[in-house]
Parts: structure tokens; C-alpha cells; sequence
């Protein structure tokens, strides 16, 4: 008994120092990955903060960690620690672009694409919050006005493109003495307001080269307020990609495969689109022609509609619920049938 015990005890030993060694190596490895946590923390703000914009933009942690793991999955592998974490990052950016915007009206895609760019740029510390403060806000407060030494632009205009230089040159240092050089040299900047592509135009002098991008587009905003939109896609392409300013057209097969047995697709519709065809060839294309159902929900619908689900529930089928803002009353228990 002793002698088993004794061999017993010099086995625990050494796996213990074994488990030592492993749990180094772990700690280790995880701390080689942290970049990739940290970029995932900043994309998971980014889509918390779209709520702001529209109650209907909110997005669960569940399914936010759902996204991670098929982005482990399905990223380009490689040995080398290094790449693989480029890798994680760029496959999983784009996953999470491709996915938010499907649930985005057009008109926020790019607010959502320049606001994923400046949160990357503040986690590489590559972006001042005065400077974005600024270009979102604008000047604050009463400033003097220079007199109009243009003959490009009417006193309104020259007004308000003033009060931007004056601000903009006292607020931020990487601009300052702007203003001045604007005022002796005005005749310079007349091309770039002239211009069908003012946000491509070079900047007068030595400010082209003191300048970077973001700063351009606070001066192009005082100057060429209607182009800060055609800029903000160049700043986004030239920071995470073209790809990050192309939408992708929805694909119902794509949704399917990112989603779970769990998930429900929800589609809101604009007035007069019909998504039943579309899903119809769907399942065709997926042998589920003859193992899906579909019911159009109103008074009295919901119990029929919760039979429907318990059965294709059981036998591995698909059920359609159409009109759901008809019955806004069922919504709860149909949440409930979710959980």
C-alpha cells in the first residue's frame, strides 16, 4: 500500500509541475491574443452606442459572442501568432459590418462605418477627441469676424467659414496659424471650393503635408460643408477599406448561415415589400419546400401560430410569421416562445 501510495504521489507531483508549466504556456498564449479582445471590446461599443441613433439598433452580448466564435471558426488559420491575430481582426470586422448592416436603414451605414473607423483609431491612440469634438460640433461660442478679403465667396458664407478658421485655429493646435495663412491666401483655397471634388483637392502650401486626413476634413467642412460625406468615405477606405463603404446586398442564405436553430430572422419591411417569395425560393433551394409553414398573424392567429411552432419544432421545420405588427399583443408570448 505504501509503495502504491508513494508512486501514486510521485505521479500527482509530476503532473502537478506538468500543469505548472501548461498553465504558463496558456497565460502566455492568451496574453499573445489580447490584441484581438481588445479589439472586439472597442466593435462591441460601436454597436451599444447605436442605440443612440434609433431604439430599434440593439444588439445582444449573446449574440454578439455567437458572431466571435464563427469568426474563430472561419478565419485564414496560420502558425505564426502574429498574422493569425491580423487575421481574427480583419475576418471579424468585416463579419460584424456585414451583419449590423443588414439591420440598418441606408442612411446610417456610413455614420455606423466612420464611427467604427474612429473607435479603432482611439484604440491605437491615432485619433484626438478635440479634433473629433470639433468636426462634430462645430465652434462654440462668439468669435470676431475678419472682414470679407474674398471675392469667391458672399458675406454670408465668408461669415460662417470665418467663424470656423478663427475657431478652429485657436482650439486646435494642429491647426493653428491657419487662419492667417487662409487670409493672406485666400486665392489658393478658391480651387478647392471651386472644385466638383474639393475633398480630393491637395491643401494650399506646407498644409498639405502638415495636415492628415481627419484634419483636412475639419477644413474641407468650413469650406465645403456639402462634400464632408464624400470625405468621410475616403477617411473610412483609407483607414479599414473600401469594403467598409460597400454595403453588401442582402442574402437571405447568408443571414440563415450566421444565425442558430435559437435565432429567429425578423424582416422589416419598407411599405409595399413582400420577403415571401425571396424566402420561398429559399427553401426550395434548401429541400425545406415541403417542412414549412407559414401564417398571417392577427386577431385570434397566436394560438394557431404557437401550435405551428411546437410542431415544425419538433419535426425540424421552418414557419413564417407574416403581418406581426398586427398582432403586437402576442409579441410578448412570442418572446417567450424565443426564450
Amino acid at each position: 500500500m505504501l509503495d502504491v501510495s508513494k508512486i501514486t504521489t510521485d505521479e500527482i507531483n509530476s503532473r502537478m509541475k506538468e500543469s505548472v508549466i501548461t498553465e504558463r504556456d496558456i497565460d502566455t498564449t492568451r496574453e499573445t491574443f489580447r490584441p484581438v479582445a481588445f479589439r472586439a471590446q472597442i466593435l462591441f461599443f460601436t454597436i451599444v452606442d447605436l442605440a443612440a441613433i434609433d431604439p430599434m439598433y440593439q444588439y445582444s452580448l449573446q449574440w454578439f459572442s455567437q458572431l466571435f466564435c464563427n469568426s474563430v471558426d472561419n478565419s485564414p488559420k496560420s502558425q505564426d501568432a502574429q498574422q493569425r491575430i491580423i487575421n481574427l481582426n480583419d475576418h471579424f470586422t468585416q463579419s460584424l459590418y456585414d451583419n449590423i448592416c443588414r439591420s440598418l436603414f441606408e442612411k446610417d451605414k456610413l455614420l455606423f462605418s466612420f464611427k467604427m473607423t474612429v473607435n479603432i483609431l482611439f484604440g491605437k491612440k491615432a485619433m484626438d477627441a478635440d479634433e473629433l469634438r470639433f468636426f462634430l460640433a462645430g465652434p462654440q461660442g462668439d468669435f470676431k469676424t475678419e472682414k470679407n478679403p474674398t471675392d469667391w465667396l458672399d458675406d454670408l458664407a465668408w461669415g460662417d467659414v470665418c467663424k470656423q478658421l478663427l475657431a478652429m485655429s485657436q482650439v486646435l493646435p494642429c491647426l493653428k496659424g491657419f487662419d492667417q495663412f487662409f487670409f493672406k491666401n485666400h486665392k489658393q483655397f478658391q480651387k478647392i471650393f471651386d472644385s466638383t471634388q474639393p475633398e480630393a483637392e491637395p491643401m494650399p502650401g506646407e498644409w498639405n503635408e502638415k495636415l492628415n486626413s481627419f484634419q483636412k476634413m475639419i477644413v474641407l467642412k468650413a469650406i465645403r460643408l456639402d462634400k464632408v460625406t464624400l470625405a468621410v468615405q475616403r477617411f473610412v477606405i483609407e483607414h479599414i477599406g473600401e469594403s467598409f463603404v460597400t454595403p453588401p446586398v442582402f442574402n437571405l442564405a447568408t443571414s440563415f448561415k450566421d444565425s442558430a436553430i435559437a435565432t429567429p430572422l425578423v424582416f422589416i419591411l419598407s411599405p409595399g415589400s413582400d420577403p415571401v417569395a425571396g424566402f420561398e425560393r429559399f427553401a426550395e433551394e434548401c429541400n425545406m419546400t415541403k417542412k414549412f409553414e407559414k401564417i398571417s398573424l392577427g386577431r385570434g392567429q397566436g394560438e394557431k401560430a404557437e401550435v405551428m411552432i411546437n410542431e415544425n419544432l419538433n419535426r425540424g421545420g421552418w414557419v413564417l410569421l407574416m403581418n406581426c405588427h398586427l398582432a403586437i399583443s402576442w409579441m410578448p408570448r412570442l418572446e417567450a416562445i424565443c426564450e
